[in-house]
């Protein structure tokens, strides 16, 4: 037992600070920063060129309005995808499970999330009626204030489908019609 006390005392150390070339922490590492200069590249530059003909994948590609909400650096008033009731049935599906922890199942913002937000509420949706459709999907794509961007959750599609469910929870609002099937909470939860 003590041998193994012993063992992993000794494997704990390799853990420690030690200045040696073999056992050399990653934060210590030689590298270089950006645009630094470097004796080992012929052109002394240490940050290199991508290959000719490489596509970022940072920058969307196709149509910025689809990709970005965005054209021309404006928000984006038209849908970009066509509307059907698949869509919108998707569209619940993916804000329900996504979105309506903190801007509640109708859009309104109540949800027990939100009661528990001390920073900043999250806002009303229905409220938000004046803002173009591309606003919607930047702030899902990109975050907004305390709102983190949910890129990497939910694809261009999708993004666009809590859109189209979004103003469809604002016109039954505006309308005063009751919310689209299966917007309600169950009984048991009102």
């Amino acid at each position: 037992m003590k041998r193994l006390i012993l063992l992993a005392g000794a494997l704990s150390l390799t853990g420690c600070e030690v200045s040696s070339d073999f056992l050399q922490r990653m934060e210590t590492q030689p590298r270089y920063s950006y645009y630094e200069e470097s004796d080992f590249w012929a052109d002394g530059r240490a940050m290199r060129m991508p290959p000719e003909h490489t596509v970022s994948r940072q920058r969307p590609v196709g149509n910025p309005a689809l990709t970005t909400g965005r054209l021309n650096g404006q928000f984006v008033v038209d849908m970009p995808i066509e509307l059907n009731q698949a869509v919108l049935a998707r569209g619940q599906k993916r804000y329900n499970i996504v979105c309506a922890q903190c801007h509640g199942v109708l859009g309104d913002g109540n949800s027990v999330v939100a009661e528990n937000m001390a920073l900043r509420l999250p806002p009303s949706l229905i409220d938000l009626q004046d803002k173009p459709n591309g606003h919607f999907y930047a702030a899902i794509a990109e975050g907004y204030g305390v709102m983190p961007s949910f890129s990497g959750e939910i694809d261009i599609q999708d993004r666009w489908a809590i859109v189209a469910y979004v103003r469809a929870l604002q016109t039954a609002r505006k309308s005063g019609a009751a919310a689209p099937a299966g917007a309600q909470p169950p009984e048991e939860n009102r």
